[in-house]
């Protein structure tokens, strides 16, 4: 099956459009040290530029106020959000809103569309993911968090943490079991709480390498919560009781493509950053650039992101062609083989500026503090080559002598061709 990653003219000028925009209008938001309230002021017309683009909430479809772009032309747009922090939520796709406008979009009502799903499209809600606990991140067949439907309503006890963005949120929605007497992938259910509901209590900001110390930020943080007898309508289940598993899947494929796009994009700022100290940067009687060791970071860094970016986009293509469930393979693949290419071109673009790199001068340490955290959210790396390596090594079947053993080979070919090898030696 041949792959095609082309799109239309129209839309590579919009793809020019965006970087310009990206790097001319949000880069400089990066330097300043502004509240929430000045920031929102701040990019609420560029907000409006991007909505008067076509480009605003272009995950979805044209009918629920996206661009229904597809993954391939989200890949591609993502490579250039991907420069900045700040640039997905203006453009209305940041995470953890944009897959859980995803979320709403497959399983919620239209009561549920209405109240929650628009407003978050239109940039007037935050939301969050809550998902994740102490003692169930990789696995989440080991969730503990409870909820118990009681007449009308669920009541829900549990201690979840890492639930990104829920201090800056609206809303959260919850993963919970509601059946623990079926397989944990049967029992358990979303379920949207609004962030004022008694009984939520938000911790606290856990402080990571990001962000190692507790402030005020733009964007929420990951947030350690304790749900005590929350009580919600029966009606802010998402989806139907069980379809938790189902529904974080089709949720997180498209996230994991989106995440490695932005790596890239990412990757190819440090390595503009690189080359750029490469050819500028004077010692020992010539520029870096003529350094063989400095050559093979620059040779090395291009081939990983090359290979890095046709992973992706055939991952991307995959799932616009057979959807997210059958391109599982292809999904992992990016997820570990970006957060590595993503980690390794940042890593040598502080080593080629040297203590200029590790300092706040310049964006790389911030960029490599939060590259490492791209091996661990949506799943460890581990997980998703274990996942890779089993589904492809189901296409292989055992057996006793070695398919290419040379003597069994060999003796195969003789019978095979013995009519000619016989002539030849009658003839010898």
């Amino acid at each position: 099956m041949a792959w095609d990653f082309s799109t239309e003219p129209e839309f590579e000028k919009q793809l020019q459009w965006m970087q310009e925009f990206v790097r001319e209008e949000i880069f400089p938001l990066e330097t300043l040290d502004i509240d929430r309230e000045t920031f929102g002021r701040i990019t609420a017309p560029l907000k409006e530029k991007v909505k008067e683009k076509g480009l605003w909430a272009s995950h979805l479809p044209p009918e629920l106020g996206g661009g229904g772009f597809g993954q391939v032309k989200l890949g591609l747009m993502h490579e250039i959000l991907g420069q900045c922090r700040y640039a997905p939520g203006i453009f209305g796709n940041q995470a953890p809103d944009s897959g859980n406008a995803e979320l709403l979009a497959i399983g919620g009502s239209p009561e549920q569309k209405e109240q929650w799903m628009h407003p978050l499209l239109r940039g007037e809600l935050r939301s969050c993911f809550s998902m994740t606990e102490p003692g169930a991140g990789a696995d989440p067949t080991l969730l503990t968090t409870r909820a118990v439907l009681e007449g009308d309503e669920y009541v829900i006890n549990g201690h979840k943490w890492f639930s990104s963005n829920a201090s800056a949120a609206d809303f959260l929605i919850v993963m919970a079991v509601t059946d623990p007497d079926v397989s944990p992938y049967q029992g358990s259910s979303m379920i949207i709480v609004p962030v004022d509901t008694p009984g939520v209590d938000i911790v606290r900001d856990i402080p990571v390498m990001e962000h190692s110390f507790v402030q005020p930020r733009l964007e929420g943080g990951h947030a350690e919560i304790l749900y005590r007898d929350v009580r919600v309508p029966r009606s802010n289940l998402v989806g139907n009781p069980g379809d938790g598993f189902k529904l974080a899947q089709q949720r997180l494929g498209p996230g994991r493509i989106h995440h490695a796009m932005r790596w890239l994009g990412q990757s190819k700022r440090a390595f503009d950053m690189l080359c750029e100290r490469a050819v500028s940067r004077h010692t020992h009687g010539s520029v870096l650039a003529d350094k063989q060791m400095i050559q093979e970071m620059v040779a090395m860094s291009a081939a990983e992101m090359k290979a890095a970016r046709l992973l992706t986009l055939q991952a991307a293509w995959t799932m616009d062609q057979v959807g997210a469930s059958n391109a599982r393979v292809e999904i992992g693949m990016i997820k570990y083989w970006g957060a590595k290419v993503l980690h390794d071109v940042i890593d040598r673009a502080i080593q080629v500026h040297g203590s200029l790199g590790f300092s706040g001068d310049l964006p790389l340490e911030s960029m490599y503090r939060a590259a490492r955290a791209a091996r661990i959210y949506d799943g460890p790396d581990e997980v998703h080559k274990a996942t890779v390596a089993k589904r492809i090594l189901r296409g292989y079947t055992p057996t006793e002598v070695p398919t290419e053993h040379v003597p069994t080979r060999t003796a195969a070919a003789q019978k095979k061709f013995a009519q000619y090898l016989e002539l030849a030696t009658a003839n010898a």
